[in-house]
């Protein structure tokens, strides 16, 4: 199974939010929970290019995610590459929750770092 490299699991609540992600950065998330074995299962996988403390808190609640994993990334981009790793390595839309491959920030014409679909 593919491993994310990301810290945690932690609950996603504003609290474990809060208490877990303490810099304002960019930084890329996995949704998911835990399973009978206590191994994470990725569900969803998302960035922020600029706050990802406000990003997971607008997941709290949400379908059925109960636990996240993050990573802050020094820029946008690398957080846009890692993302795009991630949603490949964890299936893509077809086993993960996320209806498209991750969109690339306005104004910029970075590529996928594993596949095709910007160029």
């Amino acid at each position: 199974m593919a491993n994310t490299g990301l810290k945690g699991p932690f609950s996603l609540t504003e609290n474990g939010i809060d208490r877990e992600v303490t810099k304002i950065s960019a930084g890329v998330y996995a949704l998911g929970h835990l399973n009978n074995d206590n191994t994470f299962i990725v569900s969803y996988v998302g960035r922020s290019d600029d706050d990802l403390n406000g990003r997971l808190k607008q997941w709290v609640g949400k379908k059925n995610y109960k636990n996240f994993k993050y990573d802050y990334f020094p820029s946008p981009k690398s957080a846009f590459e890692k993302e795009c790793r991630l949603y490949h390595d964890f299936g893509g839309k077809e086993k993960l929750d996320n209806e498209i491959h991750p969109d690339r920030p306005k104004n910029t014409d970075w590529e996928c770092p594993v596949c095709t679909i910007f160029d």
